[in-house]
């Protein structure tokens, strides 16, 4: 069996995030969870994901603070729930290029008005839309 290469020493705070929720099963949890899952019933029916892959993935979600477990169910905490704009993004991601013209999948829709989500955007501090090209990485003492 290969190792797992861990992140939790790395300054990148992207390699860190990948390091809490970056395989698949995690963050089809986490969109699980926002969609209503509350339940290991709940999640390895939709998932149909082995139950000792489940336990295991959601037992990481818990130490790392991103689910609570009382009972039997799981929610999402202020960390996990601070989670929802990268899933909204990779919906989005993946409705702009996982599928071909007119393939059915699943949207994201607004409950008030049931209309789909603009896309995100990423923006300064001073409200400006920016792209890779307006950003640089500065590493902090």
């Amino acid at each position: 069996m290969v190792k797992r290469t861990r992140f939790d020493d790395e300054s990148c705070p992207v390699a860190r995030s990948v390091d809490v929720v970056g395989d698949w099963w995690s963050l089809l949890i986490v969109r699980d969870a926002f969609d209503g899952s509350r339940r290991f019933g709940d999640f390895q029916r939709s998932l149909g994901v082995a139950k000792n892959i489940l336990t295991a993935r959601l037992r990481s979600l818990v130490d790392n603070g991103i689910l609570d477990h009382t009972d039997r169910d799981y929610t999402l905490t202020t960390k996990g729930e601070a989670l929802f704009p990268v899933i909204v993004a990779l919906r989005q991601w993946g409705e702009t290029f996982a599928f071909e013209p007119g393939e059915p999948h699943s949207q994201l829709l607004d409950r008030e008005n049931q209309q789909p989500l603009r896309p995100l955007e990423v923006r300064a501090a001073d409200g400006r839309r920016v792209t890779p090209d307006d950003t640089e990485v500065r590493k902090l003492p």
